[in-house]
C-alpha cells in the first residue's frame, strides 16, 4: 500500500438510489486510479451506477459539538420545513 499516495472518499450510487452514499476510503495517485480502485474495491457485485471519489484533504465539516449554535439560526424559519404542504401519493421523491 501506498500511503504516501493521498486519500480518496469513495461515494456510490446504487441502481435503486438517487444520491450517492459513502462507502469507504482508500489511497491512488490520481483521481482515475480512484475510481477505477473503487470499482473494484467497492463495486464487486454490479451494484453502482456512479461512483464519485474526493480527495480527503478537500472535504471541510463543522465541528459536531458547534451544531446548536450551527443550526439554531434556522429554527425560527418554520417555513423552511414541509410541513405545511400536503404532497401528493403519487410522488415518490422528495
Amino acid at each position: 500500500m501506498h500511503t504516501d499516495w493521498p486519500l480518496w472518499e469513495v461515494f456510490i450510487r446504487s441502481k435503486q438510489g438517487l444520491d450517492h452514499k459513502h462507502v469507504g476510503s482508500l489511497h491512488a495517485a490520481d483521481a482515475q486510479m480512484a475510481i477505477e480502485n473503487a470499482r473494484d474495491v467497492y463495486t464487486r457485485r454490479m451494484e453502482g451506477v456512479s461512483i464519485w471519489v474526493v480527495q480527503s484533504s478537500d472535504i471541510h465539516a463543522s465541528n459536531p459539538d458547534d451544531a446548536e449554535s450551527l443550526y439554531d439560526p434556522a429554527n425560527d424559519k418554520a417555513y423552511r420545513h414541509p410541513t405545511f404542504y400536503d404532497l401528493p401519493d403519487e410522488l415518490r421523491h422528495m
